[in-house]
């Protein structure tokens, strides 16, 4: 049985009607930018918890969680009504191998996410590591529309702060807009618009891939990469593609 910290809510975002981050004071052990960890809530007599990523680096002392409401979700609507002061539990311990620790070297990373999984490639790009260990380093994100597109400030604060080094790709799925790719990730991957926009390619020579995401984009951007001649990582047998699954 998990051992429960006591947390406290500090602020609830709300970035759309289902898109929150919460922010959470508790004294839990130290953890890896790119962990997650499991937030719950005693609903109804029982103490109902999910994972969710940390959106905070390690050196940051108030956790930060980003999530969206599923329809019937037990927790996650609770959580949207949450506010500040207002008591949370948190697994002590971190768990997850999305760690740059895990990725061997390579001239450039890739990172890849849809939607809330944006949150822990957040966390490594607020950390040194990375910008110490790769040259360019590229973000793909990928949302349905326009308005779910959260933290584009913190994006562009990198690109502001390492020109040339960093840049991010916003996919759009259901939308057009000026400044992004229209469709999946998988989609701008398959048929080069990715890695045109990016301004390097993509491929075992030169690249580290982290991929987060839903399950099927997980599964179809794998398949995509392995057409190409890479691997996934394994300690055993180090290659290209570092992924993390919650489900």
């Amino acid at each position: 049985m998990t051992d429960w910290v006591a947390g406290m809510v500090v602020e609830n975002r709300r970035w759309t009607d289902r898109l929150h981050s919460l922010r959470i004071e508790a004294a839990v052990a130290p953890f890896k930018a790119g962990q997650y960890t499991r937030l719950a809530l005693d609903i109804d007599g029982v103490k109902v918890a999910r994972p969710y990523s940390f959106v905070n680096p390690p050196q940051e002392p108030v956790l930060e969680f980003y999530f969206n409401s599923v329809p019937g979700g037990p927790l996650s609507n609770q959580l949207l009504a949450i506010k500040e002061g207002e008591p949370i539990w948190v697994a002590p311990e971190a768990t997850g191998f999305l760690t740059l620790d895990e990725v061997p070297e390579a001239e450039d990373l890739w990172l890849l996410a849809t939607g809330t999984a944006i949150g822990p490639f957040l966390s490594i790009l607020a950390t040194e590591e990375p910008w110490r260990r790769f040259q360019r380093i590229r973000l793909a994100y990928s949302v349905r529309h326009g308005v779910d597109m959260s933290y584009r400030e913190r994006l562009d604060a990198h690109v502001k702060e390492r020109p040339g080094q960093f840049d991010w790709i916003p996919c759009i799925s259901r939308e057009q807009m000026a400044d992004s790719i229209n469709g999946r990730i998988t989609t701008a991957l398959a048929d080069g618009r990715l890695e045109q926009r990016a301004g390097c390619a993509l491929g075992p020579e030169q690249s580290q891939v982290m991929i987060c995401g839903n399950p099927h984009m997980v599964k179809e951007t794998i398949a995509l990469l392995k057409e190409r001649g890479m691997q996934k990582n394994l300690r055993r047998a180090p290659g290209h593609i570092t992924v993390e699954r919650y489900w």
